[in-house]
């Protein structure tokens, strides 16, 4: 599969949960701090039908800087109801635009690390295809956005149900998942990880 098919497969197992939540579920805090359930989806969903132009005057709104950017996404879109964002998720079941880049690289990181960040805190876990998962780690670690490789430089990352390693340095090792979300800079996971350098994450975790 290439990767805009494993993007369109990631979006519709993610349109699939979203489909069941209650409006409680809705509402409850993600990982992303300062976001509920329907505020990453609605900030995931808001680059979808950005052409260039649009883009262009988003990224202006937001002074150019990554998170004011998303912040005028998710206030274009904050209002939308999860039947209106299920209906966004429907009629755009593949990457577009912006998140189509690099043949879907990014469409694929973002709805995975998503995914994630709004099925932990619900206690719904699930396990990621290793081939969705593969690609998603070199995005997390060079995208300029989510600077990855910043923060776990002098590292040797480990993946125990995986075969995939990176870096050098003290060890940190831990389950795939969990790796490429402490690599997001998602604090909450960082616990689960071990090894000799997993202490260094954790204060690196607390600066980001």
């Amino acid at each position: 599969m290439n990767l805009i098919s494993l993007a369109a497969a990631e979006r519709a197992e993610l349109a699939d949960l979203l489909a069941a939540l209650t409006p409680q579920q809705w509402d409850t805090p993600s990982l992303c701090e300062g976001w509920t359930v329907r505020d990453v989806v609605a900030h995931m969903l808001s680059y979808d039908e950005l052409d260039g132009r649009e883009l262009l005057r988003r990224a202006a709104r937001g002074r150019f800087t990554p998170g004011r950017i998303n912040a005028v996404g998710l206030e274009d879109y904050g209002s939308y109801e999860p039947a209106d964002l299920l209906a966004l998720l429907a009629r755009n079941p593949s990457p577009r635009g912006l998140t189509a880049v690099g043949g879907g690289f990014i469409g694929l990181t973002d709805a995975l690390i998503h995914h994630q960040d709004i099925r932990r805190p619900l206690g719904l876990p699930r396990e990621i295809p290793a081939e969705r998962l593969r690609p998603a780690f070199t995005v997390a670690l060079y995208a300029p956005v989510i600077r990855g490789v910043l923060r776990v430089r002098g590292l040797r990352l480990v993946a125990t149900d995986l075969d995939w390693t990176w870096g050098r340095g003290e060890v940190v090792r831990g389950k795939a998942e969990a790796l490429l979300l402490a690599i997001a800079g998602r604090a909450a996971v960082v616990p689960e990880l071990s090894g000799p350098g997993q202490a260094t994450l954790v204060r690196r975790s607390r600066r980001w």
